[in-house]
């Protein structure tokens, strides 16, 4: 990806995750992966940080003879999670709209120089 991962945006796509369903650390590590280039040695402490700010709780269920420890979402967590979401659609119509107007003035600057040349080979 060619934009910056800022820590907020992490967060997010974490917290969205686990809400949609508790998660195993390596599965939710693959599912974040799948949407964002990120190393596991990344996204661990980020685990860490969501629970210390009480974002998501940890447990362990057995599995294959073996405790595995889930990561779920808090009350908070959704709450943030909300928080992050109307950022997100803030800060995407912002930019859709900047980008909206950048095409609009290179459409405009392109029709004007096209007119300008038809009338420069009209005089000819």
């Amino acid at each position: 990806m060619t934009y910056q991962l800022t820590a907020p945006l992490l967060d997010a796509c974490v917290l969205g995750i686990v809400e949609k369903e508790d998660a195993y650390g390596y599965t939710l590590t693959q599912k974040v992966r799948e949407l964002v280039d990120i190393s596991e040695s990344t996204l661990y402490p980020v685990l860490r940080r969501l629970q210390k700010d009480e974002c998501l709780i940890t447990y362990d269920a057995p599995y294959q003879g073996r405790n595995r420890r889930y990561y779920a979402i808090t009350d908070y967590g959704r709450r943030r999670l909300d928080f992050y979401k109307d950022e997100w659609e803030k800060y995407k119509e912002n930019i859709d709209k900047l980008l909206a107007e950048e095409n609009k003035q290179v459409e405009a600057t392109t029709d004007t120089e096209n007119a300008e040349g038809k009338e420069e080979q009209g005089n000819e």
